[in-house]
């Protein structure tokens, strides 16, 4: 069989900007590439015919075939250095924190490789602490447990031949009854390594033909868990020197033994892992392990890692991180000078199978060729790629009130478990995903399969193509770089099915764009909720804590709610006092996957203020009809919340009812699990629509569903969804202000 997948280098271009294609192919001797412009979704009944066109370009045209392979494993490295050359004697020595500590023989420090040169701490595969030199092993015989701090170290006399090896839990309040362990042994092994690179959470396994994840290196052996205050000397070290070793500062009189004396709690923002000894054996991290989390002397004094960071002086290393598949480029395209606005992808097809590389073109800089502009989620897009979750959860299909359904490309995610999962996800380990890159196949953004993020946006893009107006593509990771620059030139600004993922940067831009007489349309629902960060070096990248509170797949260790990558507070926005209710008059309430239901008009909607919205649409049911799930309230709707926001003269001209028992609260909501949480019994369960006037001449809609735009191409648009979402989007593009009600 077939398989092939690829990804982007980059996800969004202007005119004249050139994106590069990383592809694989197994199974066949070629495959055929073809960049197209998507117009609508593959949504089958109900909706619009499938469109994309076809873009006439070189790049168009069959390429042969390649297996281009992935490297998961996050580990740290320092390059060979004339320190780490002729080292006989030494003293390893690290804080460690297993996480799955039985999963096999695991690399914790050193330069030992699987070809049996070197030397290195390691798990062995009863989860055993275990010191490795040349051929021979040493382990403690007595096995860690699973999330306990351990001060683990080993020395090797290179005259006598003696090794030392000790496992020491660290005090920490609970009842354990384990206790130190010391073992002895000879080994007569040479190391043979010659000053080769030294690893953190991986052994070297050999040379790659091409590139990987590192220089051409391949690894194995990848621990799952943390690392706390790696040290390394060029003598075997008494059990008092080893304790000298474990302070912050390098102790006096041990200077000249001291190689390396690791910092985990500098540059935790960045890739670099810090050295402060005379040496300066500096190196990365790669694969972006998490940072910023709490290490082995954290005493809960302190939550915020910016204010005491020795107390987060660890790195959680897991063996499924992934930030970049580093795939050479098989094909580039160079987007025309004339080329429209609008979402692009390579398609890549090979006998059955095909595989969408996803990106954006916009205008130029500075510019735009339309007073409309449409806002890809390109910030949630990521923090979704490659949800495994949705298919391996128990919950989905009791959810959802159906069996799951899978199509070839879902099923790569599978076949190939080392292009990593999304935010909705765990680790091996079961540690939650904090962060996700788009530098890999992802088999969730493209137009087929199911109807959420990237494939729910193509309904408002497809009726944006038939109401014929002139419309520009724009993209978060644009607005969080350009900031209230790239919106200023447009009366209206779309919002799509679920901006769920923002950062402080984005959300900033969209208020002052507001609060200047900026139009904004949000059509979905469960936006603007989670705080994200973008890593400061690789904005493919991007992170979200889940603190404290709201729907979350996972939450985050308490001590762990700020963010590695810049220092923010993770969480909602809700809890920061920037909650939905406040940008778009309506907020997050509830989500149900079994049916979506419709709206009632309201009094309000006789309001004059809403006149130009109800033009020609006269039915008081809006919505009972849809794509998804038969209706447009659902899956996650917001309501309005004036305690939280809504603004005081804002206008509720429609409101979901009848939905099902399986729309509860969401958890911020409720201070006590116990009285009305359903929808059946719970009247603040509902989307809806709202409408209220900005400064400057501005306005806000909302829809309150993320179903809301499943329901715009029923019957070829001719419907009261698609009648009312036009009116608004006419007006609201028009020159003339609006007023401010008195």
């Amino acid at each position: 069989m077939t398989r092939i997948m690829g990804y982007a280098d980059r996800v969004s271009l202007q005119p004249g900007e050139t994106v590069r294609i990383m592809a694989s192919c197994i199974g066949a001797k070629s495959y055929r590439a073809e960049i197209v412009r998507l117009l609508s979704p593959n949504a089958g009944m109900g909706a619009s015919e499938y469109r994309e066109v076809t873009v006439e370009t070189p790049a168009n045209a069959t390429y042969p075939a390649r297996e281009q392979k992935m490297h998961a494993g996050s580990f740290g490295v320092v390059p060979e250095k004339w320190a780490l050359k002729g080292v006989e004697s030494f003293t390893l020595q690290a804080y460690v924190w297993p996480t799955t500590p039985k999963k096999g023989p695991r690399a914790i420090m050193g330069t030992w490789a699987a070809s049996g040169s070197g030397y290195g701490l390691s798990i062995d595969a009863e989860g055993a602490a275990e010191i490795r030199i040349g051929a021979f092993k040493l382990a403690s015989g007595v096995p860690m447990l699973e999330r306990r701090w351990y001060l683990v170290a080993a020395s090797f006399d290179a005259k006598s031949g003696q090794v030392r090896l000790w496992q020491e839990p660290i005090y920490d309040k609970s009842f354990h009854a384990e206790r130190p362990v010391m073992v002895e042994g000879k080994a007569r092994a040479s190391m043979a390594d010659a000053g080769a690179p030294f690893l953190f959470a991986a052994w070297r396994s050999g040379e790659a033909p091409s590139p990987t994840v590192y220089g051409n290196m391949l690894t194995t052996g990848h621990f799952n868990g943390r690392i706390d205050r790696p040290r390394l000397a060029r003598k075997a070290l008494d059990r008092a020197q080893i304790q000298a070793l474990t302070a912050g500062m390098l102790p006096s009189g041990l200077e000249e033994e001291v190689l390396g004396f690791w910092d985990f709690a500098k540059d935790i923002s960045s890739q670099r892992i810090t050295d402060l000894s005379p040496n300066r054996l500096d190196g990365e991290v790669v694969n972006v392990p998490a940072r910023a989390v709490t290490g082995h002397n954290w005493t809960g004094s302190e939550m915020n890692w910016t204010k005491d960071p020795q107390q987060y002086g660890a790195i959680h290393f897991h063996d499924d991180d992934i930030s970049d598949a580093k795939w050479q480029p098989d094909f580039s395209f160079t987007v025309p000078k004339d080329a429209k606005s609008g979402f692009y992808a390579a398609k890549l097809t090979s006998d059955e199978a095909y595989f969408y590389c996803p990106f954006f073109v916009r205008p130029t800089r500075g510019t735009a060729n339309a007073k409309i502009a449409f806002l890809a989620s390109t910030a949630t897009y990521t923090v979704y790629a490659n949800n495994r979750g949705r298919f391996t959860k128990m919950l989905t299909e009791l959810y959802q009130g159906r069996i799951s359904m899978m199509d070839a490309v879902d099923i790569l995610q599978f076949e190939f478990p080392e292009m990593g999962v999304s935010t909705y996800d765990r680790h091996t380990d079961s540690s939650g995903v904090s962060t996700s890159s788009r530098l890999r196949p992802v088999t969730n953004w493209k137009p087929h399969g199911r109807l959420w993020n990237y494939c729910c946006d193509l309904f408002i893009v497809d009726w944006l193509e038939h109401v014929g107006m002139p419309y520009d593509i724009i993209t978060d990771h644009d607005l969080h770089v350009e900031g209230q620059d790239l919106l200023r030139p447009y009366n209206v600004v779309l919002t799509g099915s679920h901006p769920e993922y923002w950062s402080l940067e984005m959300l900033d831009a969209l208020d002052g764009y507001q609060r200047q007489g900026g139009r904004h349309m949000y059509m979905g629902g469960n936006g603007f909720y989670w705080r994200i960060a973008f890593h400061p070096e690789n904005m493919n990248i991007i992170e979200v804590r889940r603190s404290e509170d709201g729907v979350r797949a996972w939450d985050a260790r308490v001590g762990e709610y700020y963010h590695q990558f810049t220092g923010e507070y993770g969480g909602l926005w809700r809890r920061q006092g920037r909650a939905p209710q406040v940008a778009t008059g309506v907020g997050f309430i509830s989500q149900g996957f079994d049916a979506c239901s419709y709206y009632r008009r309201t009094a309000q909607a006789k309001d004059p203020r809403v006149a130009f919205m109800f033009d020609g649409v006269t039915d008081e049911i809006l919505g009972n009809f849809g794509v998804l799930q038969g209706g447009a309230a659902g899956l996650e709707i917001d309501c309005a919340d004036f305690a939280l926001g809504t603004p005081p003269h804002a206008l509720v001209v429609a409101s979901s009812e009848n939905h099902s028992n399986t729309y509860i609260l969401v958890a911020e909501e409720i201070n006590i699990g116990h009285g009305a949480l359903d929808a059946v019994q719970n009247a603040q369960i509902r989307a809806d629509i709202t409408f209220f006037e900005t400064p400057n001449g501005g306005a806000v809609f909302s829809t309150g569903s993320i179903a809301y735009a499943g329901s715009l191409p029923i019957d070829g648009f001719n419907n009261n969804i698609a009648k009312l979402t036009t009116n608004v989007l006419k007006r609201f593009a028009e020159d003339r202000p609006f007023a401010m009600p008195r």
